[in-house]
């Protein structure tokens, strides 16, 4: 019989192992991608505001006390707090700094000397400094000041410092920083207009407060899958309070199975130091169904670390099984040939229910891949790729220039992201950078390849579930002539149907110019033979002005079958579509951004691959 644990956080007695619900019916309020079996106390709503115009709240103690006038509503953008208080702050050149602040009740806690609270904010930036009751706070990884505005990150408050009433103090800094992580924002190398947008600064996403055991596993997991023999490798993280002997249970469901009795279950005896560490462990799944965009299985999985006094912290995710390869010039899922039918989509201020309309629009639409353009995200938008069978392609945001500093950011971005991120079986591809935005010396400074290089074989060794390219749309990378990264891809633009022909003729007879708007590989002499899968990986985009083409859906219709027909003439692995929604005068998207109608017919975007073989 195994011993009876204790969950601090929501019983004292009961395990939630056998407890399901109907996960369609499911809403999670928390922009966060794992589930723990606690309450959380969302802060969304109404907060005290200040601008900082003169920078003087740290000189002036505002985190002890300040006379707030305005407030604001959390989660948004500072751009959209400063207008609403003084429209005269609609844009603001340079550097921005404001402040929030607003007061919580102490939640009540069960087991309190075996559990803490954690303040999370969902995403924030893009550099972000808390106080607490005038107290400043320093996140789990021990950042005063937490860089980045793109990936969630969180606080543990000391019970010393918790009153009855509490006052959280949030001071928030944008700049226009070229080396900062920006993706499509513009900048002081950048300026708004045309395919740059205006920027989107602050509380963008949720925050909440909730209860977590002082010894407990991370809410982020790594899974790698070796489908030959059923094997999943997980990578956890333990955050631990109390060193000791601890045990790991690994709990596995199918997705929906009313059946309380796990279909694979082992248990891992580990000792604990005090602090952070991550941990590999490995279980076998019986009889193994694999993911797939046509039949997205998925299992649950439920792990928990139990302490030698029997306390436990209890995690849940779903995870799929899959294997991705680039062999020759295919790409396979599974071992078997997959033809990617892509679109390119860049959500913007999209809420998550405006997202889930665009995804399951982009289904109907053909596409099994969406290739999520430089931009973070609300992370629900993976288990919602994951359930409905999307592929996803996703790219660390990018700096505006090549600098020693930028890419210190930009690796930063990166980790924080492969945190977050690594659990789901749709997202199949990363790039790490996109048209050599951050990376504009890509073809003449060997640091910033060497750079590039060390990326893609760090990815290659930590995180081979993933499909990386180097840098995407044109000048990869070719060392001793052999490519650092795993798809050749170009993005080529024209409204031309005889242009776009001969372009596709030069890429598949794996010419180095004259088919993007610069060489397609730089470095080392590099010769292709079919050796590596290529991919369009942005074309079309008919309707917007600097691509031309027509703006008649039922022209754009005609055109896109005409242009996609070429595509299946040649050896092509797959193609991205620009793109799925308008945004902002980037006014090209196939798909109504409001209510996820189709401005084309279903199964556009549709083609089982190159008829050659």
């Amino acid at each position: 019989m195994p011993e009876k644990v204790v969950h601090p956080n929501y019983s004292l007695t009961k395990s939630r192992e056998a407890v399901f619900f109907d996960e369609d019916d499911y809403i999670n309020p928390i922009p966060r991608a794992v589930i723990r079996p606690n309450t959380s106390i969302l802060l969304d709503g109404e907060w005290k505001f200040a601008h900082d115009a003169e920078n003087s709240g740290l000189t002036d103690n505002w985190y002890v006390a300040h006379e707030y006038t305005a407030k604001a509503n959390w989660p948004g953008s500072v751009e959209a707090h400063l207008l609403n208080v003084d429209g005269t702050h609609k844009l603001w050149h340079d550097k921005v700094i404001v402040w929030y602040e607003r007061e919580f009740p102490l939640p009540k806690r069960v087991e309190k000397n075996c559990s803490l609270l954690q303040l999370t904010f969902g995403a924030c930036g893009y550099e972000t400094q808390v106080w607490l009751n005038g107290f400043p706070l320093k996140t789990i990884e021990g950042e005063e000041v937490h860089f980045g505005e793109y990936t969630s990150f969180s606080y543990e408050l000391d019970d010393q410092i918790l009153k009855d009433n509490n006052r959280i103090t949030i001071r928030i800094v944008a700049t226009m920083d070229a080396d900062t992580t920006r993706g499509k924002q513009e900048s002081s190398v950048y300026k708004r207009g045309g395919i740059w947008y205006q920027t989107y600064s602050g509380g963008v996403r949720s925050i909440w407060l909730e209860t977590v055991e002082r010894n407990r596993l991370r809410s982020r997991i790594g899974v790698v899958s070796v489908v030959e023999d059923n094997l999943v490798r997980f990578n956890f993280t333990t955050r631990i309070q109390n060193p000791g002997k601890y045990k790991i249970q690994l709990h596995v469901f199918n997705r929906k199975q009313a059946d309380p009795v796990p279909i694979a279950m082992d248990e891992y005896c580990l000792v604990l130091e005090a602090g952070q560490k991550q941990q590999r462990l490995v279980i076998e799944i019986p009889d193994a169904k694999l993911w797939t965009p046509e039949q997205p299985h998925l299992y649950r999985l439920i792990a928990k670390l139990i302490a030698e006094d029997c306390y436990c912290s209890e995690i849940e995710a779903h995870f799929g099984l899959r294997k991705i390869e680039a062999r020759g010039s295919r790409i396979f899922l599974n071992s078997k040939e997959l033809y990617l039918n892509g679109i390119l989509y860049q959500p913007g201020l999209a809420t998550y229910e405006q997202i889930k309309m665009h995804m399951t629009a982009m289904k109907r639409l053909g596409c099994n891949l969406v290739r999520i353009h430089i931009a973070g995200v609300d992370p629900r938008i993976y288990n919602l790729a994951d359930k409905i069978g999307l592929l996803l392609w996703v790219e660390v945001p990018s700096p505006h220039r090549s600098t020693t500093v930028s890419r210190i950011n930009h690796k930063a971005e990166l980790l924080r992201m492969l945190a977050l991120i690594g659990t789901h079986p749709s997202v199949i591809i990363w790039s790490l950078y996109n048209e050599d935005w951050g990376a504009q010396d890509i073809a003449t400074n060997p640091e910033t390849r060497q750079y590039i290089m060390d990326m893609y074989h760090y990815m290659q060794i930590a995180h081979p579930q993933f499909l990386v390219v180097d840098n995407d749309g044109w000048q990869h990378i070719s060392f001793e002539g052999r490519l650092k990264t795993d798809l050749l891809t170009a993005h080529l633009y024209t409204p031309d149907l005889d242009k776009w022909k001969e372009v596709l003729d030069n890429l598949e007879a794996g010419k180095n110019t004259g088919v993007a708007a610069f060489p397609l590989v730089v470095g080392d002499p590099f010769f292709f033979r079919k050796q590596v899968p290529l991919i369009v990986s942005e074309w079309g985009g008919f309707g917007f002005t600097y691509y031309g083409g027509p703006a008649d859906d039922v022209e754009r219709t005609k055109k896109i079958s005409m242009f996609k027909k070429e595509l299946r003439k040649r050896r092509i692995a797959g193609d991205v579509y620009t793109q799925a929604t308008n945004i902002e005068e980037e006014v090209n998207g196939l798909i109504d951004f409001e209510t996820g109608e189709l401005n084309v017919p279903e199964g556009l975007l549709y083609s089982n691959g190159p008829n050659l073989h």
